[in-house]
């Protein structure tokens, strides 16, 4: 008899722990993650002539890292020469003028900078000739990952 008992309490015990566990409560909190930024990838492009600099204006709709990758410098007269570093600086956009805040002299095909957006908004990307640029001039296309 005793067995028989001892199954009766466990099967019970089990049934009251399902029911417990079980069921759809409603008023339960689910706990969520923080909103990441979702990334925007930009692609700007020109050429440099020698002595001279573009700005490409952009937008960002919230607060978050920016990075601006030189994907190429080439040589428009001579192909296989493509790693001619390019000044590269990263600012504000008023409308009329980048204000630079980041900025790197010496940035070579493959590398980057990289800031932070502290809000949305206006900013942009100065890209100019340090003195390395070819006596023709250079194409270059500047890769930017930006909330």
């Amino acid at each position: 008899m005793r067995p028989l008992l001892l199954r009766v309490l466990m099967i019970v015990l089990a049934a009251g722990i399902a029911s417990a566990c079980g069921g759809n409560n409603s008023s339960a909190n689910t706990p969520t993650g923080p909103t990441l930024p979702s990334i925007l990838t930009e692609t700007f492009s020109g050429t440099l002539t020698h002595n001279s600099a573009y700005t490409h204006p952009f937008s960002v709709t919230q607060a978050g890292s920016v990075t601006v990758f030189l994907i190429t410098s080439a040589n428009a007269a001579k192909a296989s020469d493509n790693q001619i570093p390019l000044g590269v600086s990263l600012g504000t956009w008023n409308g009329a003028s980048c204000a630079i805040v980041i900025a790197n002299d010496n940035v070579s095909p493959g590398s980057s900078i990289t800031g932070t957006a502290t809000a949305a908004g206006n900013l942009c990307i100065r890209v100019y000739d340090v003195g390395f640029m070819p006596a023709s001039s250079a194409n270059y296309e500047l890769l930017v990952d930006h909330p």
